[in-house]
């Protein structure tokens, strides 16, 4: 009866307490509360919303619903990232283990693809062999061997959070900032962090895509993160177009592995270089943006940072010669170049239309049970603000059949725009955001 109780008062506006969220989030990690149930509390949150004190009390009632890693007796210091999501968002296979290269440990707990935007389990999954489903037990040992361990969320880690997640999905409620602030932070506080950088995204292919919303969120997660004695910081970072070219799994990790080897997109490699160093500076492993910065660079360079993805790769089952040969990973049977229809100025490449497209072609999910195709996706070498020609290349498509090519080319005439001139794209990273404040962000 707790349930329905918890749902009618918040249908009506009323206030849930501490004690009966950690009652709740128990009884839903023990299957004893149904997913309709919560499918409808999850709705009436989304209209309702929940004030400060909720917002704590359902993080620490999806915290303590399961276990968390105890890396504290790690004389390293202990930094993750995560991105609100995004098309073509690769940055995490990049960021992790160029940073733990630098002797600061990421304990990365990941998801899978949620609405339009994809997973990074997907995407490491796509490197043969490679497990993401470790117990905390072996997730823990990689970490003191290797300094990182990239994981799924595990039936140990926040379980109430783990169903609650694909709910939300099935039911449209993601944008809910206090369900979205409560699963991202109930995960990364299980991890045992010493700090926090977020990549929230805005624009046309964020979840929230108002950048008023988007500091909502950050300032909500940072909060969170200062309860429990973790700092965090966040990066308002722009996503009204795919980041770098990659979009897909393989094609994601491929471009990942030349990143890691300083060969990125500009847009991956900036973005990257700057929420590392927002990381070594958290973990004290430099002392100011530049050192960080050129730290990160020689780790790169020497070849330090691909090596420690291989040995990452290797420790959790997989190939690691794939960071030296990209083409041992999947690759699909149909690869063809889509054309500019005319001549112009690209007004607009629409994440959320190639996002779909890819779930359309097989590489990602409508519902938890599809298989994916980690082979299939685009690379869009097309930018807003590039002047084409009629006939000049704008993507390539990878499918796995002829008729894959053809809905990937009618995604591409809908997400691609062609004008005669484009209003310039959002700035690639907009602001700062710490407890002290909101801060516009200065290259």
């Amino acid at each position: 009866m707790l349930a329905r109780a918890l749902i009618e008062r918040k249908r009506d506006g009323g206030k849930i307490t501490p004690a009966e969220w950690r009652r709740l989030m128990q009884q839903y990690a023990a299957d004893d509360v149904p997913d309709y149930q919560m499918a409808a509390l999850a709705m009436a949150i989304f209209f309702q919303g929940l004030d400060r004190e909720e917002i704590g009390a359902l993080t620490d009632a999806m915290l303590t619903s399961g276990a968390s890693l105890d890396l504290t007796h790690l004389a390293l210091p202990r930094v993750d990232k995560h991105s609100t999501g995004g098309v073509g968002d690769k940055v995490s296979l990049v960021l992790a283990p160029l940073v733990a290269s630098l002797g600061v440990a990421v304990p990365m707990m990941s998801g899978r693809g949620l609405g339009h935007t994809g997973g990074t389990l997907d995407k490491l999954e796509s490197i043969p062999g490679f497990r993401t489903n470790l117990s905390l037990a072996d997730a823990t040992a990689q970490i003191e061997r290797l300094g990182c361990a990239l994981i799924g969320q595990t039936n140990e880690i926040a379980p109430a959070d783990r169903r609650l997640y694909a709910l939300r999905d099935a039911t449209a409620t993601v944008e809910s900032i206090p369900l979205i602030s409560a699963s991202i932070m109930s995960k990364k506080l299980a991890e045992g962090l010493t700090g926090l950088v977020l990549d929230v995204k805005r624009g046309s292919g964020a979840f929230l895509p108002e950048l008023e919303r988007g500091l909502t969120l950050a300032q909500t997660m940072i909060t969170l993160g200062a309860d429990y004695g973790c700092p965090v910081v966040a990066l308002m970072t722009a996503m009204d177009r795919p980041l770098g070219r990659a979009c897909g799994n393989a094609i994601e990790v491929e471009e990942s592995i030349m990143a890691l080897r300083g060969e990125g997109p500009p847009d991956l490699m900036k973005l990257t270089y700057a929420l590392g160093a927002e990381m070594l500076l958290l973990g004290g492993a430099a002392a100011d943006r530049d050192e960080a910065r050129r730290r990160m660079e020689v780790a790169i360079s020497s070849g330090k940072a691909a090596r420690k993805f291989q040995e990452i790769i290797e420790a959790q089952g997989g190939d690691p010669r794939v960071v030296d040969d990209p083409g041992l990973l999947p690759q699909a049977a149909e690869c063809e170049v889509y054309l500019a229809p005319r001549d112009g100025v690209v007004a607009q490449v629409e994440p959320r239309a190639i996002g779909r497209g890819i779930t359309q072609l097989g590489g990602g999910r409508t519902k938890v049970t599809d298989v994916v195709d980690p082979a299939v996706g685009f690379v869009i070498t097309a930018r807003p603000g590039d002047v084409v020609r009629a006939g000049e290349p704008l993507a390539t498509v990878f499918a796995a059949n002829r008729q894959g090519v053809t809905d990937a080319f009618a995604v591409l005439a809908a997400a691609i725009r062609i004008d005669d001139d484009a209003e310039p794209p959002l700035p690639l990273i907009s602001h700062r955001v710490t407890e002290a404040g909101v801060a516009i962000w200065e290259d």
